[in-house]
């Protein structure tokens, strides 16, 4: 297992930021890794997100000295989006199976965790969120079927898009991680506007579903000081709980989102009106 860590970083600071800072700050252009796992352990809200794509070997999830824990979840719980083929991920001797956009919620205490694809040549890519866990959910499969799908925007806005909410409260309980997928439909291309921050808890948004020619342009900072950031296929960016977090491509797009922090509320949002960014 591969686990890099990223420091703390302020909106004062934020300012002074040149586009190779920001992209290093913020911005993770691998988070998948083949046959091993990959993770980013940001200290915000203290959030490690990354993934695996297991092909020719069953792949376990082992400890990091950075946890100082005798076992990845002790004190923590883990979301899993399947993006890829089917795969298959064992939790302590029982196994699920997980389609294409299907989704797994891994509770605190879980000890033996393993990630495998079904086959080689159409593998599974799990993409993971886990936050730090003051009790134990149980772990639980959301199939695709079983989120709570939102259809939201218009055409005339650019922005028709379906928000699948998997780990939530009234959905699937979590101690505070909250994570689901969102695709935009042909023609759309913007999300998340008007823009909004939310105070209470940070966010990770990891982009797919786009050709080698198209790429998103993520917004974020301040209301009053805006930057965007240039995204590629399957790239993930930290937003900390004082930036927006708006994306427009070049086409259309899906993004995978999870947050954590002192709330679950999705619709806790500090709404900024268009005519107040800069």
């Amino acid at each position: 297992m591969k686990l890099t860590i990223r420091d703390y970083s302020s909106k004062q600071d934020y300012r002074h930021y040149d586009t190779d800072r920001l992209r290093k700050e913020y911005l993770e252009e691998h988070p998948f890794g083949v046959d091993e796992l990959n993770f980013v352990y940001s200290y915000i809200d203290r959030i490690i997100f990354g993934g695996v794509i297991p092909v020719d070997k069953k792949v376990i999830l082992s400890t990091a000295k950075e946890l100082r824990a005798s076992y990845f979840l002790e004190r923590r719980e883990m979301g899993v989006i399947n993006i890829g083929g089917t795969g298959k991920v064992n939790v302590d001797g029982i196994q699920y199976v997980v389609d294409h956009w299907d989704a797994l919620y891994i509770g605190r205490g879980s000890k033996v965790i393993s990630f495998e694809s079904v086959n080689k040549d159409e593998p599974a890519k799990f993409y993971i969120n886990s936050c730090p866990a003051h009790r134990n959910y149980p772990t639980r499969i959301i199939k695709k079927a079983n989120a709570v799908h939102k259809h939201l925007g218009s055409k005339e806005e650019c922005n028709e898009r379906t928000i699948n909410q998997y780990i939530l409260p009234g959905n699937c309980d979590s101690c505070q991680l909250v994570m689901g997928l969102t695709h935009l439909e042909p023609g759309s291309v913007w999300n998340t506007m008007p823009a909004h921050t939310h105070d209470r808890r940070m966010e990770v948004y990891m982009y797919f579903d786009m050709d080698e020619d198209n790429v998103v342009f993520h917004n974020m900072g301040p209301a009053d000081e805006t930057r965007h950031i240039l995204i590629h296929n399957e790239q993930a960016i930290i937003s900390p709980s004082w930036s927006i977090h708006a994306g427009v491509g070049t086409r259309n797009y899906t993004f995978i989102w999870g947050m954590c922090g002192e709330n679950q509320a999705f619709d806790d949002m500090d709404a900024i009106a268009n005519k107040d960014l800069r």
